[in-house]
């Protein structure tokens, strides 16, 4: 579990970079590149990816020696305050949060994203045994996620509620909704007595949660998007994209190289992804959570759109997307995506 240290240290690290590109000119040199990712085993493509050295490796074969700045920030907010002040060239989070920014910087930074990490379902947990669907939620209730309102879990739940309730309550859970780290609500949802009873959790930190007999789930997001649907995505500025074409194209070599790896051989990922987050999770927990048939680490994007719908209706995005295609960069389009 993530200590106060740790989580003060992130928000530190936030901060610094985001001071640190206020005297930065933003001139860019090819052969760098700043990446952040969060926690949780949805990043396990990029785990490979830095256990590897893939992007290295890929760079080379472009003649370049590129370095490789690696960064764990916890929550879109912070990832997406990062990147657009130039802190960092590429962040990852949830598909909503990257459409916000996408939507946001339509004709100026013109945001978009890279590539899928992978399509894998989140769950709903809570100890509270009178809970059996979303109905049953009251203003008792806590419903932590690691970001309240705009996360990919709040914005997951807000369409269900959408549905449920109607469109103009979307919003109905938002003040229940606690942000906090996925690691934090995990311990206090299987501690009890907190008054955090309830979770959007992801995996691995759902399977650990769904170990303890008093925690079960309520929904899936898959329930909610109709099947397998893309957890994260990678995303950057057009700046970088247009500016480092050698980069960008050992950095997507590199993912597509890390997803074939993890297809071939999926306990040595488990291994990977142990050794590059430095997990005390037990590592036949982490190989059922690779190999669990409802999760396919894929660079292709896949029920992305439904977001992009769903939330240009309920009024979260001012822009109207005509497909997946217009928010991902042209590298992606070759996918099977949706």
């Amino acid at each position: 579990m993530a200590t106060p240290f740790k989580r003060s240290a992130l928000t530190l690290l936030a901060a610094s970079l985001a001071a640190s590109a206020l005297f930065s000119t933003g001139a860019h040199a090819e052969g760098k590149i700043s990446i952040a990712q969060q926690f949780g085993i949805g990043y396990l493509i990029l785990d490979v990816v830095r256990d590897q050295q893939l992007i290295e490796k890929h760079g080379k074969e472009q003649g370049l020696d590129i370095k490789v700045d690696w960064n764990s920030i916890s929550g879109a907010t912070a990832m997406n305050e990062a990147l657009l002040t130039g802190a960092l060239d590429v962040v990852s989070a949830g598909v909503p949060p990257m459409l916000t920014v996408w939507d946001r910087t339509k004709g100026k930074q013109n945001v978009k994203a890279i590539a899928a990490l992978g399509s894998m379902p989140n769950y709903l947990l809570t100890n509270n045994p009178n809970i059996k669907t979303l109905k049953d939620f009251s203003d008792k209730d806590r419903i932590a996620v690691p970001a309240a309102g705009v996360g990919f879990q709040s914005r997951t739940l807000q369409i269900e509620t959408a549905k449920e309730f109607g469109d103009a309550q979307y919003k109905k859970f938002d003040d229940i909704s606690v942000s906090l780290p996925h690691p934090d609500a995990t311990a206090a949802l299987i501690a009890g007595g907190s008054e955090i009873n309830s979770h959007f959790s992801s995996p691995p930190f759902q399977y650990q949660a769904l170990q303890n007999p008093n925690v079960h789930k309520v929904l899936s997001s898959y329930d909610i998007l109709g099947g397998q649907a893309t957890f994260n995505v990678l995303y950057t500025t057009e700046k970088f994209h247009d500016e480092n074409p050698k980069t960008y194209k050992a950095f997507y070599a590199a993912l597509a190289e890390a997803e074939k790896i993890i297809k071939a051989d999926k306990p040595a990922a488990a291994q990977a992804y142990i050794r590059v987050e430095q997990s005390k999770l037990p590592l036949a927990l982490v190989e059922q959570i690779v190999k669990d048939p409802e999760i396919d680490f894929t660079v292709v994007p896949q029920r992305t759109f439904i977001y992009a719908e769903k939330l240009q209706e309920l009024g979260v995005l001012k822009n109207k997307a005509g497909s997946w295609k217009d928010y991902f960069f042209d590298e992606a389009h070759e996918g099977a995506g949706s």
